[in-house]
Parts: structure tokens; sequence; C-alpha cells
């Protein structure tokens, strides 16, 4: 007759327990740390979106023209402006503006293209902009869709102004980043700007975090 070790048993049933305590442990821990950084970095910056109507050469050269003459409408209202609430007001009473300028441009290159515009919170991948990344997210944006919007996207960040950044340079202009430290924890600014491996490695679960949130969000 075999006997049946209850012993044993019971300390590979508390080994698990313990190995799934920890796992559940690291995962609130990771899912508390990247809620906080991704919270703080959305409620810190204001994005532009613009999405073309297809990914054919012209309608992506289009696209471009209807940003850059959208985000030098932005400059020229907002110049005076110091936080996102403020931008984001501002935006919120020029939307009219901000779709005419849209649709002049798109006439003026012989489309006629229709044209939608609305401030919400989107998705966003991770991208980069001279030396400072931000992590996939969602985000405060102005949205603007030409067309059939089904082309490539468009993203900056119109507060604080990183939408003329020359990623060539690879570098943020000091006024810039000076309005991301004021509103961003050390750490948190770290993250985005530091190139060492403390911060990548803090970024990376920020990022993977976020992108598994969102993929199970979109379900």
């Amino acid at each position: 007759m075999v006997s049946f070790n209850y012993e044993n048993l019971n300390k590979k049933i508390c080994l698990v327990f313990f190995i799934v305590s920890i796992l559940v442990f690291i995962f609130f821990s990771v899912s508390s740390y990247s809620t906080a950084i991704s919270n703080n970095l959305s409620s810190s910056v204001f994005r532009l979106h613009v999405i073309a109507n297809s990914d054919s050469n012209v309608d992506q050269e289009l696209k471009y023209k209807v940003k850059d003459s959208l985000i030098n409408y932005m400059n020229s209202i907002s110049i005076n402006s110091n936080s996102k609430q403020d931008v984001i007001e501002i935006a919120k009473n020029n939307l009219d503006n901000f779709k005419k300028i849209a649709e002049k441009v798109i006439l003026e290159n012989d489309f006629d293209y229709p044209v939608s515009v609305e401030i919400g919170n989107f998705g966003f991948p991770t991208k980069v902009y001279g030396d400072i990344t931000f992590p996939a997210g969602y985000y405060d944006a102005l949205r603007v869709k030409i067309g059939q919007s089904s082309g490539q996207n468009w993203w900056c960040v119109m507060f604080p102004p990183l939408c003329f950044v020359d990623v060539t340079s690879g570098v943020v202009p000091e006024e810039s980043k000076e309005n991301l430290e004021k509103n961003l924890t050390e750490e948190e600014f770290n993250i985005i700007s530091e190139n060492n491996p403390v911060s990548g490695f803090k970024f990376k679960i920020v990022e993977i975090f976020n992108n598994f949130t969102m993929k199970l969000a979109s379900k």
C-alpha cells in the first residue's frame, strides 16, 4: 500500500501560494507605479493629433501642411500661456477657427476633404521628441481628422511646445523642458528625459504596462 505524504503536499501548496502571492504583489506594484507615472504625465501635457485622409503621398503631404498651419495658429494665440489648462481652454474657444484653417489649407491644395476637429482623451503610442520620450498611454489632445482619416497619424506636444523640435539635432528647447519639470516630479522627468539604464528600465515598465492596458481597453 502506497502511503501519501501530506507533509510534502502541504509544503508544495505553501510554496505555490507564496510564489503566487509574490507575483500578485509585483503585478499590483507595477500597476500602481505605472498608473501614477502615466496619470501625471497625461495631466501635464496637451497634444496634437492629425490624421491624414490616406497614405498616398499627396494626402500625407497635405497632412503636414495642415499641421503646420494649425501649430502656427496655436502658437500665436497661446504664446503667453503657462499651463496646460490655459492652452486647452484657448483651444476649446478656437475649435471653429482650427477647422476653418484646416479647410482653407485643404482647398488651397485643390482638395475638398471634410474636416472634423475635437478635444478629447486619446490613446497614443510611444513617441520621441528630440531628447524627450513620452510612453504610450492616454493623453488629452486636439484631434484633427482629414477626409476618411484612414492614413498615417502625426503627433506632437502642443503644451509644453514641442511641435517644432528639431529631431535631427535631438534637442528640446530649455524653456519647454523647464515647463515639463515644473509639472512633473523629478523621477517622472528623469524617466522621459534621462538616457541611462535605471530610467530606461522604469520607462520600459510604464510603456509595457500602458500598451497592455490599451490593448485590453480596445477589445
